[in-house]
This record gives structure tokens, sequence and C-alpha cells, in this order.
């Protein structure tokens, strides 16, 4: 691998490295806070684990977000003994799990979205057009079947085939019914 100073990127100006607002620090200082040498900011920087932001002069500078990298960086190779490309491939599994939990994120909002804004109508149909299929599971009434006798005595179950409207909200799923398995105990 060639050494030295990575060529830029055609078109690429000093202007779009330029920081933006907030809290940033020169090399000196932060190689002095965390006790490295300024030149293994350096190597981290050519390797690509670090990117400080440059201001017009080409002086490095370095974030909040640089400093948490930095900590990382630290971590993996003082604590854990990890080597620089392992360090590498710690780090952009992270961008990825990070990228890929917020995409989920963003799906489940979506999701309760679109669940939140459809009307109760129809719901046997979306569910019969769900992506899961659940096993048919008995479906116990929340509240009192109109014409119970007296307060207090049970309500009567509905009769099969007779259509009960029941918030699937309040369904309770078998496993939220039965208590937790009992634990085994270890041979002594």
């Amino acid at each position: 691998m060639p050494r030295g100073r990575k060529p830029r990127a055609p078109g690429a100006s000093r202007a779009q490295s330029r920081p933006d607002k907030g809290r940033y620090y020169m090399i000196s200082v932060v190689a002095n806070s965390y006790g490295i040498h300024p030149q293994t900011l350096r190597l981290y920087e050519r390797e690509g684990l670090l990117e400080p932001s440059r201001t017009e002069g080409n002086t490095r500078l370095y974030s909040d977000d640089d400093l948490r990298q930095l900590e990382v960086i630290l971590n993996l190779t003082r604590d854990l003994g990890v080597n620089l490309a392992g360090v590498e491939i710690v780090l952009n599994m992270r961008r990825k799990m990070e990228r890929m939990q917020a995409e989920m994120n963003d799906f489940v909002a979506w999701v309760k979205d679109e669940l939140q804004s459809q009307s109760r109508e129809g719901w046997q149909e979306r569910l019969e057009q769900a992506l899961v299929r659940l096993p048919p599971m008995q479906i116990v009434p929340s509240a009192p079947v109109e014409g119970a006798q007296a307060a207090g005595e049970p309500a009567s179950a509905p009769i099969e085939g007779e259509v009960v409207d029941v918030d699937p909200a309040t369904v309770v799923a078998p496993a939220d019914v039965l208590p937790p398995p009992a634990r085994r105990a270890r041979p002594a």
C-alpha cells in the first residue's frame, strides 16, 4: 500500500470538508488528551478509520463524533488486541448494523402508522392476507356478553359460528396466559 496523503477525488474541494457548527479539536489537543502520538492519528486517517474535517489551511479538526470513533478504535486495539485490519472490519459492521437498525425502525414506524390509519372494518380480511400465518387460537371476549344475567356471574361463551366483535389489540395470545416454564434444578 503506498504511503502518504491520499489524493482527493476529482471535483472535491476543501469547502465540502469544512466543519459545521459544533466543537472541534486540533490534532495536538486530541493526541495529548488520549495519550497517543499525532502520527498515530495520521495513521488512522490514512487507513480510513478516522475522517477528520479540514480547515482552509488543511489543518485537521476532530469533532465529537470523531472522538467517539477514536475511543472505539483505541478500545479495540488497546483493550481487545484487535489489529487495524480487524478494526476496519468491526467499524464497517457497526455502520451497517446502525443503518439496518435505522431502516428497521423506519419500517416498524410505517407499519404502526398503517395499522392505526386503517379502520377497524376489514381487519379479518387483512388478517387472512397477512404475510405470516398464525395458528388459530381461542378468542375470549374481554368484556361481558350482552344479556348476562347478573353482575358477577360469568358471561356466556359465544356459540360456535357466532360472530363476535373483538378488538385485535385486546386478544390475549396463549403464550401470554401460560406461566413461564419451570427452571430445571442442576444436578449436584
